[in-house]
């Protein structure tokens, strides 16, 4: 039996692959709107059925994963972060590393990030992602920090951090974005900007 349910895992496992990589290939040629689904199920040789049972939200989910290897490592990053780095230095870190935040990516990832950033679409998928994290974002951070993860102010440092990607993810110079972001959510909103004096 586990060699059976292994064949099988591997077989869906092979047609979700398929999929990506054949709604990969038509985005980049055609556009994200000049493609449908029925266009992609034949590039990868299925029914469109079978599209849709293994990815029910249709073709915005296509080229990303669940969700699930992302709250991994975000996780991770505030748990298993060096003693004496604080909670949002390790979270900078984490995400300076992926994305839209890095060119040192392999070629078909760049690709796949350059498609994301510039497909409205793909972002507001992307960002459904990055939210689904905060429940398990906010958990790591209560444990970290001797709050309860119903903290309002644990939810909302959560939910600031996760929606970084979709607001630096097209600026200029991302990188500098969410650095500029993280610094802000560091040292608090000053009261005014700092090199001008306050008005009465």
């Amino acid at each position: 039996m586990a060699t059976t349910m292994g064949r099988r895992e591997r077989k869906k496992a092979q047609t979700r692959q398929a999929l990506s990589d054949a709604a990969l290939r038509l985005f980049s040629e055609h556009g994200y709107d000049g493609v449908t689904v029925a266009q992609i199920a034949d590039e990868a040789d299925v029914s469109i059925a079978t599209l849709f049972a293994h990815v029910p939200d249709g073709k915005e989910a296509l080229i990303f994963d669940d969700g699930a290897e992302r709250r991994v490592w975000l996780v991770a990053a505030v748990r298993e972060r060096p003693s004496r780095q604080s909670v949002l230095e390790a979270l900078r870190r984490c995400m300076a590393s992926r994305g839209p935040f890095t060119d040192d990516l392999p070629p078909e990832l760049m690709r796949k990030r350059d498609l994301i950033v510039s497909t409205p679409a793909l972002r507001e998928y992307s960002r459904k992602l990055w939210v689904a994290s905060e429940g398990a974002l906010a958990e790591a951070i209560a444990a970290e920090s001797g709050r309860d993860p119903s903290d309002m102010t644990v939810r909302a440092l959560a939910r600031y951090v996760l929606e970084i990607p979709e607001l630096a993810g097209t600026e200029p110079d991302p990188l500098v974005a969410m650095n500029a972001i993280f610094d802000l959510l560091e040292s608090g909103w000053p009261e005014s900007p700092v090199d001008e004096p306050p008005t009465r």
